[in-house]
C-alpha cells in the first residue's frame, strides 16, 4: 500500500516537472524565435519601408524616404535589458558600414517593460555607455495595435514582429524586408554580417 502510494506520487511529480520544462521550452521558443532565412523578398509586398517616418530622439522628423536606395538595419532597443550590451556591436556595425550605405536605426521601446527612461535619459545613457552615433528615435510601441506604422507594416506583410528587445530587421535597397534576426543573434553573428555585406554590394 505504502509502496503503491509512493510510486503514484512519484509518477505525478514527474508529470508535473515535465509540464514545467515543456512550458519553459515553449516560452523560450516564443520569445526568441528563429531567424527567417528565405522567401521574404520574393513576395509581392505593397509599399516599402521608405514610406514611413519616425521622430528622432531629439524630436526632429526622421523620414525614411531620405534613405531611399540604402539598406536599413532597424531594431527595437531597451536600456534595462540583458541584451543591452548589443549596443556595442551595433555601433561597430554602424562605424564599419556607414560609408558603404548602411543605415542603422534604433527604436527605444518599453513594450517589454525594460525602457522606463525619457528620451533625454535614453540618449544620455547611450552616449555615455556606448558612444552611440547612429540614429535613435523617440520611444515607440513596436508590437500591438499601437505599434509604430512600420512595425505594423512588417507584421502584416511578413508576419514578423519583435518578440523581445534587440530584434533586428534588415531592409534591402528596394525598401522590402530582406531578413529578420532574433534577439539571440549577436551583432557580430556571421549570418547577420553576411546578409549586410550582400545588401551593400
Amino acid at each position: 500500500m505504502i509502496l503503491s502510494y509512493f510510486i503514484t506520487m512519484r509518477f505525478f511529480l514527474m508529470i508535473k516537472l515535465f509540464k514545467k520544462f515543456l512550458f519553459i521550452f515553449l516560452l523560450v521558443i516564443m520569445i526568441f524565435g528563429f531567424t527567417t532565412k528565405s522567401g521574404l523578398q520574393s513576395r509581392n509586398i505593397q509599399g516599402s519601408a521608405y514610406d514611413f517616418s519616425f521622430k528622432s530622439i531629439d524630436g526632429e522628423n526622421l523620414p525614411l524616404s531620405q534613405f531611399k536606395g540604402n539598406p536599413i538595419l532597424l531594431f527595437n532597443s531597451a536600456s534595462k535589458c540583458g541584451f543591452t550590451s548589443q549596443y556595442t556591436g551595433l555601433q561597430k556595425i554602424h562605424q564599419q558600414y556607414k560609408n558603404k550605405g548602411l543605415i542603422v536605426i534604433g527604436v527605444p521601446s518599453d513594450n517589454f517593460n525594460q525602457e522606463p527612461g525619457t528620451e533625454k535619459e535614453i540618449k544620455e545613457f547611450c552616449r555615455v555607455n556606448f558612444n552611440i552615433t547612429f540614429h535613435l528615435t523617440k520611444k515607440n510601441n513596436v508590437i500591438g495595435k499601437n505599434a509604430h506604422p512600420i512595425f505594423q507594416w512588417i507584421n502584416e506583410n511578413y508576419d514578423a514582429r519583435p518578440k523581445w528587445n534587440f530584434f533586428k530587421f534588415l531592409i534591402n535597397k528596394e525598401g522590402k524586408l530582406e531578413k529578420y534576426f532574433s534577439s539571440m543573434t549577436a551583432p557580430s553573428s556571421p549570418k547577420l554580417i553576411n546578409t549586410i555585406e550582400t545588401l551593400i554590394n
